[in-house]
């Protein structure tokens, strides 16, 4: 079994049930449990940035699938909690990223582990640190907690709301 990293999204509907659910899921995915889960975020978006904000969480399963099979899964379970094609960081009723697969390092058309981004946003890092600050980047060699201390002010603001309405 390993230990995977992922950021969950969302930011149309009722984006913290919408988190919430697929965080349940993946607790349900053949293969795999949910070891843990952060709290929720609200967290502005990048890139596009009209649109509402996003809930956000992190959580860790552990898992016997390899990458490709658990990116697929990852896949069918955004289409079924909603997710349809639109652009490039625009809204979307839910988002499922693979972060971390152990400290494997994955660079193909489709899939890219570590996350080719994730060192740079803090709406990712934020719920990560919370659940696995230690954790490693197999590339850059720091840790999540370093990656989160080291990032430049701003970068849109990240709150912590578990327990609030979202």
């Amino acid at each position: 079994m390993i230990r995977a990293y992922l950021s969950i999204g969302a930011n149309l509907g009722d984006a913290r049930a919408s988190c919430l659910q697929a965080a349940g899921a993946l607790d349900r995915l053949e293969q795999s449990r949910l070891v843990e889960r952060s709290g929720l975020y609200r967290t502005e978006p990048v890139g596009v940035r009209d649109q509402p904000d996003f809930v956000n969480l992190a959580v860790c399963i552990q898992t016997g699938l390899d990458p490709r099979p658990l990116l697929e899964r990852l896949q069918a379970l955004e289409r079924e909690l909603g997710r349809v094609p639109s652009r490039r960081w625009g809204p979307r009723a839910i988002d499922l990223d693979l972060l971390l697969y152990g400290e494997r390092v994955i660079q193909e058309p489709d899939l890219v582990v570590p996350h080719p981004r994730m060192h740079e946003r803090r709406f990712v890092l934020a719920p990560l640190a919370e659940i696995a600050p230690r954790a490693v980047h197999p590339l850059l060699g720091r840790t999540v907690g370093e990656l989160l201390a080291g990032l430049a002010a701003g970068g849109g603001a990240v709150e912590r709301i578990e327990g609030e309405p979202a």
